[in-house]
C-alpha cells in the first residue's frame, strides 16, 4: 500500500484529529523553540491536520504551506483552516514542489520516517532551505524507543526506524549541520496507577514512563550553511 492510500484511508476514518491530539504534547515545545520571524516561509511535511501550521501563524510567519503525501489529508486541513496565508499541496518528500533557497523553516512530526528515500528527502529540504534555515524533524518511531518497533507490523506502508546517530550522519551527509538533538518527553499524557496494567499496550507502569517521560519525541535540528 502506497503513503497516500494509507492516509487517505486515515482521513476517511477521521483519524487526523487524533493524531493531532496524541503529537500536540510534544509539539508545543518543539515549535515553541523554532526562530521563526514574522514574515518567514514555514513549510511541514507530513502536514496532517495543518495543525502546526496553524499555531506558527499565531506567531507572526508570512507564507506557510503543508505538504501530504495523501489528498484526503490535504483536503482536510485546508478545511479546517481559514487562512489566506497557508497553503496544502499533495506531494512527494522525493520531490519538494519549491524553488531552491525559498524556505526559511522546514518542521516535520511522525511524517519523515515515511519517505521512499528519507537520504533524499534531506538532500531535498537542503536545496529548498534558504542559507540559515532550519528543519525540525520530530519522530517517536526510532531506534532507541523500544515501545515503537512494533508499529510497523499495524501499518502497511515501509517505516525507515534510525537510531540517534543515524539520524546525525544523514543529515550532515545531506549537507545540514546538526544544531542539536534531543528527547522532548511527553510530561502530559496521564499514566494510570500500577494496579491499572496491562494498560494500552503496556506490561508495566515502568515501561509507559519510559515511552513517555524518558525517550518521548526525538528531536534532530538542521541548519542550511
Amino acid at each position: 500500500m502506497s503513503v497516500r492510500e494509507e492516509f487517505d484511508a486515515w482521513a476517511a476514518e477521521g483519524r487526523e484529529q487524533g493524531m493531532e491530539e496524541r503529537h500536540w504534547h510534544t509539539v508545543r515545545p518543539i515549535l515553541a523553540r523554532m526562530p521563526v520571524e514574522a514574515g518567514d516561509t514555514v513549510l511541514d511535511l507530513g502536514t496532517g491536520s495543518g495543525y502546526a501550521l496553524r499555531a506558527l501563524r499565531e506567531r507572526g510567519i508570512g507564507a506557510a504551506y503543508g505538504l501530504d503525501g495523501s489528498p484526503g489529508m490535504a483536503r482536510k486541513a485546508d478545511g479546517y483552516t481559514d487562512d489566506g496565508a497557508v497553503g496544502f499541496l499533495v506531494g512527494d518528500f522525493d520531490h519538494l514542489p519549491f524553488a531552491d533557497d525559498s524556505i526559511d523553516h522546514a518542521f516535520s512530526m511522525e511524517a519523515f520516517y515515511y519517505a521512499n528515500d528519507p537520504h533524499h528527502t534531506l538532500e531535498e529540504i537542503r536545496r529548498v532551505l534558504k542559507p540559515g534555515g532550519t528543519f525540525y524533524c520530530a519522530v517517536n518511531y526510532y531506534e532507541e524507543n523500544a515501545a515503537s518497533h512494533d508499529w510497523q507490523a499495524n501499518i502497511e506502508v515501509e517505516m525507515t526506524r534510525w537510531d540517534r546517530g543515524e539520524y546525525r550522519e544523514a543529515f550532515r551527509d545531506a549537507g545540514l549541520h546538526v544544531a542539536e538533538q534531543d528527547n522532548v518527553p511527553d510530561r502530559e499524557i496521564e499514566i494510570p496507577d500500577e494496579s491499572a496494567f496491562p494498560h494500552e499496550g503496556f506490561e508495566s507502569r515502568e515501561a509507559m514512563v519510559e515511552r513517555y517521560r524518558t525517550w518521548g519525541t526525538l528531536l534532530t535540528v538542521g541548519v542550511a550553511p
